[in-house]
């Protein structure tokens, strides 16, 4: 029986899928594979990627792997199959990585949270970060690292005597259109409930309550969504926080006790207090920001680390100030740059 063909396009993974699939129905067989048919469709299967992965250390291999189709993991991996796993994202920015010793700081507490054993010191950790990072060649991209409870079960608790997993992954890292700095964002209040803030607060893997306000912000049409609080305070975004500029002049950020402490947030709260010195800004404040309050800013700014800060101009149906980008969030732009540049927070990669 031939699969349906209107719809698809065959160049797309999804109409692909659906032809293997209609395939192996009218053989009415499955292929058993040999370990050098699985590499060669792992192989095809990256070609297609629209993330070029350049390095992959694995614990669990031992070492590092350039090709990526041996970028892998056990499916009985308990973060793959529970949701058990944690992780964080540090920057690459010419040569140098960015504050990875806060992301680092994070990374550890998000761990004890998870009650999650770590394979190795935090020192040992970061020396394998940096050297995954020299064998990657890459100069400009993201560096993401992942800590599992490891495999050898499809239990909810992790399998007896397993080994921890701890991975790192160089990648050319993630961009967003040009018009988000240039024009603005344009986000919606997410009809999904926030986190409760144990699962707020912990970089864990678990992102689906996040994927479902993305999804549903695309399906809107509009770029991102926010997350509201109980008691009707704003939360954050779906993988970044939300800044404000109040009408008086002053900088607001949610307090990071129900949600991520970000530390793109952390540290812009930090050079901030130069804009402050300068008059831009009348002061800088970390509290409960109720919704009516957020919707009256002069400002509404998107902050992390692979966005960094870009301007929000409309929420819902509300312009946020004039409906433009304002000039706090391009003067914090600048700032964090140009701390990635040549701060005192970079680590050379030895290449």
């Amino acid at each position: 029986m031939s699969p349906p063909a209107a719809n698809h396009n065959p160049a797309t993974p999804h109409a692909r899928a659906v032809v293997q699939f209609a395939a192996m129905r009218a053989s009415g067989t499955l292929p058993i594979l040999t370990a050098e048919e699985v590499v060669s469709r792992l192989g095809a299967l990256r070609a297609r990627q629209p993330v070029t992965f350049r390095a992959f250390y694995s614990s669990q291999l031992g070492g590092i792997v350039t090709d990526p189709a041996l970028m892998v993991l056990p499916f009985d991996d308990h973060m793959v199959h529970r949701g058990h796993g944690i992780f964080d994202t540090a920057g690459l920015v010419d040569g140098k990585i960015y504050d990875l010793e806060a992301h680092l700081d994070r990374f550890l507490l998000s761990a004890e949270r998870s009650k999650l054993r770590l394979p190795a010191s935090r020192a040992e950790m970061r020396d394998v970060i940096i050297k995954t990072t020299g064998v990657s060649g890459r100069r400009d991209g993201s560096i993401r690292y992942w800590l599992s409870s490891g495999p050898g079960s499809l239990d909810l608790t992790p399998a007896t005597g397993a080994e921890p997993g701890f991975f790192v992954m160089i990648f050319d890292g993630l961009s967003y259109p040009a018009r988000w700095y240039t024009d603005g964002l344009k986000v919606m209040t997410t009809t999904y409930p926030i986190k409760a803030p144990l699962y707020a607060v912990t970089k864990a893997t678990n992102y689906l309550p996040n994927v479902l306000m993305q999804m549903e912000a695309k399906e809107a049409g509009v770029d991102n969504g926010v997350f509201i609080d109980a008691e009707g305070n704003v939360g954050e975004s779906s993988n970044m926080n939300v800044a404000f500029v109040t009408g008086g002049g002053a900088l607001v950020h949610p307090k990071f006790d129900h949600i991520l402490a970000g530390c793109t947030s952390l540290r812009l709260l930090e050079l901030a207090r130069g804009l402050v010195d300068r008059g831009v800004l009348a002061g800088i404040e970390v509290r409960d920001i109720p919704v009516a309050e957020a919707r009256a800013s002069r400002e509404m700014l998107l902050v992390g680390s692979s966005v960094k800060v870009a301007p929000i101009v409309r929420w819902d149906s509300q312009a946020i100030g004039d409906g433009r980008p304002g000039p706090v969030a391009n003067a914090l732009l600048g700032l964090l740059e140009e701390d990635m540049r040549s701060g005192d927070r970079l680590i050379p990669v030895p290449y």
